[in-house]
C-alpha cells in the first residue's frame, strides 16, 4: 500500500502540474483543442486516481472540473478569465491537499467545506448554472479492479485512447435473485456503452452438477459510463454491487519500445554517488602512491602511471555517470511558477506577462528542491513591488502588463538564474534613507555606501522601504530568506536595478560535486587549488620586471601591461619574500590579471564539492576537494577573488 501510495503521489502532482501548464497556455490561446483535451485528460485521470484512496471531498471537486473541462471543449462555455480562475484554484487546492495527504495520511479538517465551495464556484460556470448531480463517493481501493483491469486490458484499451470516462463494477447477485424476479445477465445488457465482460462462479460447482434455481456467478465489467448512469440502471440490486472508477493511465505510452523509465529510490542513487566518489578520492590515492615509486623505480612507475591513468579515466566516467542519475532540469523548480505569479497579480490587480526559459539546464536534485522557495520569495516582491499598476505604466509610456523575465544557463561550471522585471526600479539614495532610519549602521558608513552597497542592503533581514508591509511581500521582507536559502545551497546573490528601469537578481549557484582539473599553488605557507579553466597561462618572471602602478604593481606580458596582485595579500595571509623570481598566473578572458604565487604544484583531477558548513558562502571558495594522502585543499574561485579585490 506504501508503494502505491508513493506512486499515486508522485503521479498525482504531475497531473496536476501538466493540467497547469495546460490551462495557462489557453489564456494567451484561448480555445486551443490540444491544450483543452490534455487539461481535461489530467483532470480525469487524477479524479479516478483519487477515487482510489478516501479522498472524497477532492474527488467531488475534481469531479465538477472534469465537467467544467467537457463543457469548455464541447464549446458549451467560453473559455475566459472566470472559467480559468476557477479551475486553476482547484488545481491549487489540489496540491495542497496532496501536501497533507502526504504529509498526515488524511485532507485537512477544513477540506469538506472547501471542496463544497470549490465544486460550487466550479458548477456554477456550467451551462444554465444548474448544479449537476454531485460526485459519488469513491470505493477505498477495490481489491478485484487491478485484476480486471489487467485481465481485460485490451477491451480497454481503445476507449482509454479516446480519453472516455470508465466505470467498472462487481455484481454478486444473490443465490435466490431468481425467485426475486431478477435476472442478473438482463440486467447487465441494460446498462450503457459496455466494454468489456468477465464472468465466474461464486463457489465451486457442486459434484453433481449446478443447481439451475441457484445463482453462482460473479459478474465483472467495465463500461464507457458514469457511475451516476450506472447505479440508475442497478438501483434495485445496489446492495450486490460495487462501483468503482477506472483511472486512465497517467501518460501515453512510450513513442519507442526501447525507451524505458525506471523509479529508483534516492538514498540507492545517494549511495551510489558515494561509491562513485570515493573511488575518485582513491584514485588520487594511487596518484600520490605513483609518485613515491617514481623515486626510487622510474620504470616501475611508468607503468604505474599508465594504469594509473587509465583506472583515473574510468573512475571519472563512472563518476560521472552517478551523478547525472542525481541531475534534474531546473524546471521542476520553475514549472509552478507561472501559475503563482497569475495568482498574486491578480490577487494585486496588476497585469504581468511572464516569460521562462532554460528550464532543460540540469543540476543536482537538492539545488533543485531548494531553489523554488527563493525563487517564489523574489517573484512575489517583483510583483508586489516592482511592477507598478496598469495605470501608472501607462502613464509612464511602459505597456500595461510588467514583463518578468526567469532564464537559467550554465556558466563555468555553476548555474546562472536571473530573474529581471520591467518595473519601477529602487533608488539607492532612498535606500541609504531607509537604512539611516532604521539604524542599519551609522550615517558616515551609509554615506559611504557605493550603489552597489546601497541595493544589497535589501537583503538584511527585515529591511524595507515600502510604507506599509504587505501579507505577500515587501522588497526587503522574504529578501533575506532567498538570500539565505540561496547561501544554504553554497550560491551567491547579486542584484542590479535603476530608477524606473527594473531590477535584475542573479542567483549563482552549483551545478553539484564534480571532477574539475586543478592547478596546485601556494601563497602564504599553505596549498591551494585553482581551477584549470581559469588559467590562461604560467610565467615566471624577475622580480625586477615588476613595476609599481600607482597604488599596486604591473608587468608587461609580450607588449601588454597586466595588473598584478599577490594571491597571499588576497586571501588576508602573510606573504613571503619574494626573491629574484615571480612566480605568475595569468587570467583568462578580456580583462586580464595577474597572479603572484610562491610556487606552483602539480595538476589534478579532483572531485570539487560545493563549499558546506563554516566554508559556506565563504567569499572567493569554489569548494573543497580531498587529496590522495588525506589532506583537504581549498580550491579558490579566481574570478570571484579578483573581483572582490582582497575582500576575501
Amino acid at each position: 500500500m506504501s508503494e502505491l501510495l508513493e506512486q499515486f503521489l508522485v503521479e498525482s502532482r504531475e497531473l496536476v502540474q501538466a493540467a497547469a501548464d495546460d490551462l495557462l497556455a489557453l489564456e494567451s490561446a484561448p480555445g486551443d483543442p490540444a491544450r483543452l483535451d490534455g487539461a481535461f485528460r489530467a483532470v480525469h485521470t487524477l479524479k479516478g486516481s483519487v477515487a482510489l484512496f478516501d479522498l472524497a471531498p477532492m474527488g467531488a471537486a475534481l469531479h465538477a472540473g472534469e465537467d467544467l473541462l467537457d463543457a469548455l471543449r464541447r464549446g458549451a462555455v467560453a473559455p475566459d478569465r472566470a472559467a480559468m480562475d476557477a479551475l486553476l484554484a482547484l488545481l491549487g487546492a489540489s496540491e495542497a491537499w496532496l501536501d497533507a495527504f502526504a504529509a498526515d495520511g488524511r485532507l485537512p479538517d477544513a477540506a469538506a467545506a472547501d471542496g463544497r465551495a470549490l465544486e460550487a464556484a466550479l458548477r456554477a460556470r456550467l451551462p444554465g448554472n444548474a448544479p449537476a448531480q454531485p460526485a459519488p463517493l469513491p470505493a477505498a481501493s477495490p481489491d478485484w479492479l487491478p485484476a480486471l483491469l489487467e485481465r481485460e486490458a485490451a477491451a480497454i484499451a481503445p476507449a482509454r485512447a479516446e480519453g472516455r470516462t470508465l466505470a467498472a463494477l462487481r455484481y454478486v447477485p444473490s443465490p435466490d435473485c431468481f425467485f426475486l424476479g431478477d435476472d442478473p445477465i438482463a440486467i447487465i445488457r441494460a446498462l450503457p456503452a459496455p466494454v468489456a465482460l468477465h464472468l465466474a462462479q461464486r463457489e465451486p460447482w457442486p459434484a453433481d452438477g449446478p443447481d439451475p434455481f441457484t445463482c453462482n456467478l460473479v459478474i465483472e465489467a467495465v463500461f464507457a459510463a458514469s457511475e451516476a448512469e450506472l447505479r440508475q440502471g442497478l438501483r434495485l440490486v445496489a446492495d450486490q454491487v460495487a462501483l468503482a472508477p477506472v483511472p486512465a493511465p497517467a501518460a501515453p505510452p512510450a513513442p519507442s519500445s526501447s525507451s524505458r523509465g525506471l523509479r529508483v529510490d534516492a538514498a540507492r542513487v545517494d549511495a551510489l554517488v558515494d561509491l562513485a566518489e570515493e573511488l575518485v578520492v582513491a584514485r588520487n590515492g594511487l596518484a600520490h602512491l605513483v609518485a613515491r615509486v617514481g623515486e626510487e623505480n622510474p620504470a616501475l612507475a611508468r607503468a604505474l602511471a599508465e594504469s594509473e591513468a587509465g583506472i583515473g579515466r574510468l573512475a571519472e566516467r563512472m563518476h560521472r555517470a552517478a551523478l547525472g542519475l542525481r541531475l534534474v532540469p531546473l524546471g521542476r523548480a520553475f514549472a509552478r511558477l507561472p501559475r503563482l505569479a497569475r495568482e498574486t497579480a491578480g490577487g494585486l490587480g496588476k497585469e504581468i506577462a511572464l516569460s521562462v526559459a532554460g528550464e532543460a539546464v540540469e543540476a543536482d536534485r537538492a539545488v533543485v528542491d531548494g531553489l523554488f522557495d527563493p525563487l517564489l520569495h523574489l517573484l512575489r516582491n517583483a510583483i508586489d513591488h516592482g511592477i507598478e499598476p496598469p495605470e501608472v505604466r501607462e502613464a509612464a509610456g511602459k505597456p500595461r502588463a510588467g514583463r518578468i523575465a526567469l532564464s537559467a544557463a550554465r556558466e563555468d561550471g555553476w548555474i546562472a538564474v536571473t530573474l529581471s522585471d520591467d518595473g519601477r526600479g529602487m533608488d539607492p539614495a532612498r535606500l541609504r534613507a531607509a537604512a539611516k532610519a532604521r539604524g542599519v549602521a551609522d550615517d558616515a558608513a551609509i554615506d559611504a555606501m557605493d550603489d552597489a552597497a546601497a541595493l544589497d542592503l535589501v537583503f538584511r533581514p527585515g529591511f524595507s522601504t515600502a510604507g506599509t508591509v504587505t501579507a505577500i511581500s515587501g522588497r526587503g521582507v522574504g529578501m533575506d530568506a532567498a538570500r539565505a536559502a540561496v547561501d544554504s545551497l553554497g550560491g551567491r546573490v547579486a542584484i542590479r536595478s535603476a530608477p524606473g528601469e527594473g531590477t535584475t537578481i542573479r542567483l549563482l549557484l552549483p551545478a553539484g560535486a564534480a571532477v574539475t582539473g586543478v592547478l596546485t599553488v601556494r601563497a602564504g605557507g599553505e596549498l591551494y587549488g585553482i581551477p584549470v579553466d581559469a588559467v590562461a597561462e604560467t610565467a615566471r618572471l624577475p622580480a625586477s620586471a615588476i613595476l609599481p602602478l600607482g597604488a599596486g604593481e604591473a608587468f608587461v606580458l609580450r607588449g601588454r601591461t597586466l595588473p598584478l596582485l599577490r594571491l597571499a595579500g588576497l586571501l588576508g595571509l602573510k606573504p613571503a619574500p619574494r626573491g629574484g623570481t615571480a612566480r605568475l598566473l595569468v587570467t583568462g578572458g578580456a580583462e586580464r590579471a595577474a597572479l603572484e604565487v610562491e610556487g606552483f604544484g602539480g595538476r589534478l583531477d579532483v572531485l570539487l564539492r560545493p563549499p558546506q558548513g563554516l566554508l559556506r558562502g565563504l567569499p572567493g571558495l569554489a569548494g573543497t576537494a580531498l587529496l590522495g594522502d588525506g589532506s583537504a585543499l581549498l580550491v579558490l574561485d579566481l574570478p570571484d577573488l579578483l573581483a572582490r579585490g582582497g575582500a576575501a
